[in-house]
Protein backbone atom coordinates (compact mmCIF):
# COMPACT_ATOMS: atom_id res chain seq x y z
CA UNK A 1 0.00 0.00 0.00
CA UNK A 2 1.11 3.75 -0.68
CA UNK A 3 1.53 5.70 2.11
CA UNK A 4 -0.09 9.33 1.60
CA UNK A 5 2.53 11.62 2.89
CA UNK A 6 2.54 15.16 5.10
CA UNK A 7 4.71 17.55 3.09
CA UNK A 8 6.76 19.71 5.89
CA UNK A 9 7.73 23.28 6.31
CA UNK A 10 11.58 21.98 5.39
CA UNK A 11 10.61 20.76 1.71
CA UNK A 12 10.70 16.89 3.18
CA UNK A 13 7.62 14.64 3.83
CA UNK A 14 6.83 11.98 7.29
CA UNK A 15 4.14 9.37 6.46
CA UNK A 16 0.66 10.24 6.90
CA UNK A 17 0.64 7.76 9.87
CA UNK A 18 3.21 6.44 12.13
CA UNK A 19 4.30 4.02 14.40
CA UNK A 20 4.77 4.74 18.35
CA UNK A 21 7.14 2.87 20.42
CA UNK A 22 6.31 3.55 23.92
CA UNK A 23 6.45 1.41 26.81
CA UNK A 24 7.87 -1.21 24.03
CA UNK A 25 11.29 -2.35 25.48
CA UNK A 26 13.90 -4.84 24.84
CA UNK A 27 13.19 -8.01 22.54
CA UNK A 28 9.66 -7.46 22.86
CA UNK A 29 10.38 -3.51 21.51
CA UNK A 30 12.52 -5.08 18.59
CA UNK A 31 9.82 -7.85 17.26
CA UNK A 32 7.08 -5.06 17.63
CA UNK A 33 9.21 -2.76 15.41
CA UNK A 34 9.51 -5.61 13.19
CA UNK A 35 6.40 -6.35 12.56
CA UNK A 36 5.39 -2.92 12.39
CA UNK A 37 7.53 -2.52 9.34
CA UNK A 38 6.21 -5.33 8.18
CA UNK A 39 1.90 -3.84 8.66
CA UNK A 40 3.42 -0.96 6.17
CA UNK A 41 4.65 1.68 9.20
CA UNK A 42 7.59 4.03 7.95
CA UNK A 43 7.53 6.58 10.52
CA UNK A 44 8.93 5.16 13.32
CA UNK A 45 9.08 7.55 16.88
CA UNK A 46 10.77 7.10 20.01
CA UNK A 47 12.31 9.33 22.67
CA UNK A 48 15.83 9.13 25.05
CA UNK A 49 12.86 8.42 28.01
CA UNK A 50 11.25 5.58 26.46
CA UNK A 51 14.42 3.55 27.01
CA UNK A 52 13.56 1.54 23.58
CA UNK A 53 16.26 3.92 21.11
CA UNK A 54 18.22 0.17 20.60
CA UNK A 55 15.35 -1.99 20.60
CA UNK A 56 14.01 0.68 17.69
CA UNK A 57 17.34 0.45 16.38
CA UNK A 58 17.87 -3.34 15.98
CA UNK A 59 14.03 -3.76 15.14
CA UNK A 60 14.58 -1.28 12.01
CA UNK A 61 18.01 -3.54 10.95
CA UNK A 62 16.22 -6.99 11.59
CA UNK A 63 13.49 -6.02 9.28
CA UNK A 64 16.06 -6.20 6.17
CA UNK A 65 14.46 -3.02 4.67
CA UNK A 66 16.72 -0.54 3.20
CA UNK A 67 17.64 2.78 5.77
CA UNK A 68 17.05 4.96 3.54
CA UNK A 69 13.09 3.60 3.55
CA UNK A 70 12.63 4.20 6.99
CA UNK A 71 12.21 7.59 8.97
CA UNK A 72 13.12 7.09 12.41
CA UNK A 73 12.20 10.03 14.95
CA UNK A 74 13.39 10.40 18.52
CA UNK A 75 13.34 12.91 21.39
CA UNK A 76 16.15 15.19 23.15
CA UNK A 77 14.80 14.98 26.87
CA UNK A 78 14.29 18.34 29.62
CA UNK A 79 17.41 17.23 31.57
CA UNK A 80 19.87 17.50 28.38
CA UNK A 81 18.83 20.60 27.41
CA UNK A 82 21.34 23.61 26.52
CA UNK A 83 23.29 24.03 23.69
CA UNK A 84 26.34 21.23 24.12
CA UNK A 85 24.21 19.26 26.11
CA UNK A 86 21.95 18.27 23.05
CA UNK A 87 25.54 18.10 20.88
CA UNK A 88 25.99 15.10 23.50
CA UNK A 89 22.38 13.69 23.65
CA UNK A 90 22.19 13.69 20.06
CA UNK A 91 25.14 11.73 19.61
CA UNK A 92 23.99 8.97 22.51
CA UNK A 93 21.16 8.42 20.17
CA UNK A 94 22.60 8.30 17.55
CA UNK A 95 24.70 5.76 18.73
CA UNK A 96 21.67 4.00 20.76
CA UNK A 97 19.90 3.83 17.13
CA UNK A 98 23.22 2.98 15.26
CA UNK A 99 22.17 5.30 12.30
CA UNK A 100 24.51 8.23 10.92
CA UNK A 101 21.29 10.40 10.52
CA UNK A 102 18.38 11.28 12.96
CA UNK A 103 15.10 11.75 10.28
CA UNK A 104 13.36 13.69 12.97
CA UNK A 105 14.90 14.90 16.13
CA UNK A 106 12.10 17.08 18.44
CA UNK A 107 12.52 18.23 21.91
CA UNK A 108 10.42 16.19 23.86
CA UNK A 109 8.77 18.87 25.89
CA UNK A 110 9.80 22.86 26.25
CA UNK A 111 11.28 22.65 30.35
CA UNK A 112 9.89 25.80 31.15
CA UNK A 113 11.16 26.30 34.82
CA UNK A 114 14.72 25.24 33.35
CA UNK A 115 14.23 27.82 30.36
CA UNK A 116 16.75 26.55 27.77
CA UNK A 117 14.67 25.15 24.86
CA UNK A 118 15.81 27.98 22.75
CA UNK A 119 19.42 27.03 23.29
CA UNK A 120 18.69 23.18 22.27
CA UNK A 121 16.62 24.37 19.54
CA UNK A 122 19.41 26.50 18.27
CA UNK A 123 22.04 23.28 18.64
CA UNK A 124 18.97 21.48 16.55
CA UNK A 125 19.46 23.48 13.80
CA UNK A 126 22.79 23.30 13.95
CA UNK A 127 22.99 19.50 13.66
CA UNK A 128 20.12 19.75 10.90
CA UNK A 129 22.77 21.99 8.75
CA UNK A 130 25.69 19.81 9.06
CA UNK A 131 23.70 16.85 7.88
CA UNK A 132 23.34 14.96 10.53
CA UNK A 133 19.51 15.42 11.32
CA UNK A 134 17.08 15.39 8.65
CA UNK A 135 14.15 17.80 9.87
CA UNK A 136 13.99 19.44 14.03
CA UNK A 137 10.65 19.82 15.65
CA UNK A 138 8.84 19.91 19.47
CA UNK A 139 6.72 18.19 21.43
CA UNK A 140 4.41 19.24 24.05
CA UNK A 141 4.38 22.88 22.95
CA UNK A 142 2.10 25.76 23.53
CA UNK A 143 1.34 28.48 20.97
CA UNK A 144 3.46 30.87 23.16
CA UNK A 145 6.81 28.60 22.68
CA UNK A 146 6.48 27.91 19.52
CA UNK A 147 6.31 31.67 18.79
CA UNK A 148 9.43 32.29 21.07
CA UNK A 149 11.32 29.89 18.92
CA UNK A 150 10.73 32.39 15.86
CA UNK A 151 11.40 35.51 17.34
CA UNK A 152 15.02 33.91 18.71
CA UNK A 153 15.73 31.74 16.09
CA UNK A 154 13.96 33.17 12.86
CA UNK A 155 13.00 29.58 12.81
CA UNK A 156 9.67 27.57 13.53
CA UNK A 157 10.03 23.51 14.00
CA UNK A 158 8.58 21.37 11.23
CA UNK A 159 6.43 19.46 13.60
CA UNK A 160 4.88 19.98 16.73
CA UNK A 161 3.62 16.23 18.67
CA UNK A 162 0.91 17.10 21.27
CA UNK A 163 -1.59 15.12 22.76
CA UNK A 164 -4.54 14.77 20.52
CA UNK A 165 -7.58 12.72 20.50
CA UNK A 166 -11.48 13.21 20.00
CA UNK A 167 -11.82 14.37 23.83
CA UNK A 168 -9.25 16.52 23.33
CA UNK A 169 -9.29 18.09 19.78
CA UNK A 170 -6.52 20.74 19.97
CA UNK A 171 -8.62 23.14 17.85
CA UNK A 172 -6.77 26.08 18.30
CA UNK A 173 -2.94 24.64 18.76
CA UNK A 174 -3.94 22.98 14.92
CA UNK A 175 -5.20 26.03 13.98
CA UNK A 176 -1.99 28.07 14.60
CA UNK A 177 0.15 24.70 13.10
CA UNK A 178 -1.96 25.42 10.01
CA UNK A 179 -1.51 28.74 9.85
CA UNK A 180 1.92 28.81 10.46
CA UNK A 181 3.00 25.45 8.44
CA UNK A 182 3.78 23.33 11.09
CA UNK A 183 2.23 19.55 10.93
CA UNK A 184 0.56 17.96 14.05
CA UNK A 185 1.58 14.54 15.21
CA UNK A 186 -0.33 12.87 17.73
CA UNK A 187 0.16 10.89 20.57
CA UNK A 188 -2.19 9.22 22.49
CA UNK A 189 -4.05 9.23 19.34
CA UNK A 190 -7.03 6.66 20.68
CA UNK A 191 -6.99 8.45 24.42
CA UNK A 192 -5.22 5.84 26.19
CA UNK A 193 -7.67 5.08 28.93
CA UNK A 194 -10.85 6.54 28.19
CA UNK A 195 -13.94 4.74 26.69
CA UNK A 196 -14.21 7.16 23.54
CA UNK A 197 -14.13 3.64 21.30
CA UNK A 198 -17.71 3.43 22.81
CA UNK A 199 -18.92 6.69 21.82
CA UNK A 200 -22.32 6.89 19.45
CA UNK A 201 -20.41 8.92 17.00
CA UNK A 202 -17.43 6.65 16.57
CA UNK A 203 -19.44 3.39 16.59
CA UNK A 204 -21.82 4.91 14.14
CA UNK A 205 -19.53 5.54 11.57
CA UNK A 206 -18.11 2.32 12.14
CA UNK A 207 -20.76 0.74 11.23
CA UNK A 208 -20.93 2.87 8.39
CA UNK A 209 -18.00 2.16 6.75
CA UNK A 210 -17.72 -1.66 8.01
CA UNK A 211 -14.45 -0.32 10.06
CA UNK A 212 -13.51 -0.58 13.54
CA UNK A 213 -14.32 2.12 16.15
CA UNK A 214 -9.87 2.74 16.26
CA UNK A 215 -9.87 3.23 12.29
CA UNK A 216 -12.32 5.23 12.90
CA UNK A 217 -10.90 7.58 14.92
CA UNK A 218 -7.47 6.99 13.26
CA UNK A 219 -8.82 7.79 9.84
CA UNK A 220 -10.37 11.45 11.82
CA UNK A 221 -7.04 12.31 12.71
CA UNK A 222 -5.92 11.82 8.79
CA UNK A 223 -9.05 13.75 8.03
CA UNK A 224 -7.75 16.67 10.02
CA UNK A 225 -4.27 16.61 8.74
CA UNK A 226 -2.90 15.28 12.10
CA UNK A 227 0.01 12.55 11.92
CA UNK A 228 -1.34 9.36 14.63
CA UNK A 229 1.29 7.18 16.14
CA UNK A 230 -0.59 4.46 16.89
CA UNK A 231 1.21 1.70 19.68
CA UNK A 232 0.84 -1.48 20.12
CA UNK A 233 2.87 -4.69 20.10
CA UNK A 234 0.24 -6.88 18.13
CA UNK A 235 0.92 -7.65 14.72
CA UNK A 236 -2.87 -8.15 13.64
CA UNK A 237 -3.81 -4.94 15.67
CA UNK A 238 -0.66 -3.24 13.69
CA UNK A 239 -2.55 -4.10 10.58
CA UNK A 240 -5.63 -2.43 11.34
CA UNK A 241 -4.50 0.44 12.61
CA UNK A 242 -2.60 1.25 9.79
CA UNK A 243 -5.37 0.14 7.55
CA UNK A 244 -6.97 3.75 7.69
CA UNK A 245 -6.46 4.52 3.53
CA UNK A 246 -9.11 2.62 1.85
CA UNK A 247 -12.70 5.03 3.42
CA UNK A 248 -13.06 8.29 3.68
CA UNK A 249 -15.33 10.01 6.65
CA UNK A 250 -18.18 12.54 6.07
CA UNK A 251 -17.70 15.85 6.68
CA UNK A 252 -20.95 15.42 9.30
CA UNK A 253 -19.08 12.45 10.72
CA UNK A 254 -15.53 14.73 11.06
CA UNK A 255 -17.19 17.11 13.09
CA UNK A 256 -19.39 15.12 15.13
CA UNK A 257 -16.20 13.43 16.47
CA UNK A 258 -14.65 16.58 17.34
CA UNK A 259 -17.43 18.09 18.74
CA UNK A 260 -16.94 14.70 21.54
CA UNK A 261 -14.04 17.36 22.81
CA UNK A 262 -16.59 19.92 23.82
CA UNK A 263 -18.80 18.17 25.12
CA UNK A 264 -16.70 16.08 27.41
CA UNK A 265 -15.79 17.63 30.75
CA UNK A 266 -12.84 15.52 31.54
CA UNK A 267 -9.29 16.67 31.70
CA UNK A 268 -6.60 15.25 29.53
CA UNK A 269 -3.12 16.17 29.19
CA UNK A 270 -0.52 12.70 29.94
CA UNK A 271 2.64 12.76 31.46
CA UNK A 272 4.69 14.70 28.14
CA UNK A 273 7.86 12.56 28.99
CA UNK A 274 6.37 9.12 28.39
CA UNK A 275 3.57 9.38 25.69
CA UNK A 276 1.38 6.14 25.66
CA UNK A 277 0.58 5.92 22.20
CA UNK A 278 -1.75 3.48 21.74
Amino acid sequence: MSIPQRVLNDGTSIPAIGFGTYPLRGETGERAVVSAIEAGYRLLDTAVNYENEDAVGRGMRASGLERAQLIVQTKIPGRHHGYDETMASFEQSRRALDVEMIDVYLIHWPNPSVDRYVETFKAMIDLRDRGLVRTIGVSNFTEEFLTRLQRETGELPAVNQVELHPYFPQERLRAFHDEHGIVTEAWSPLGKNSPVLEEQAIVDAAAAHGVTPAQVILRWHVQLGSVPLPKSGNAERQHENFDVFGFELSAEEVEAITALGKSDGRLFGGDPNHHEEQ
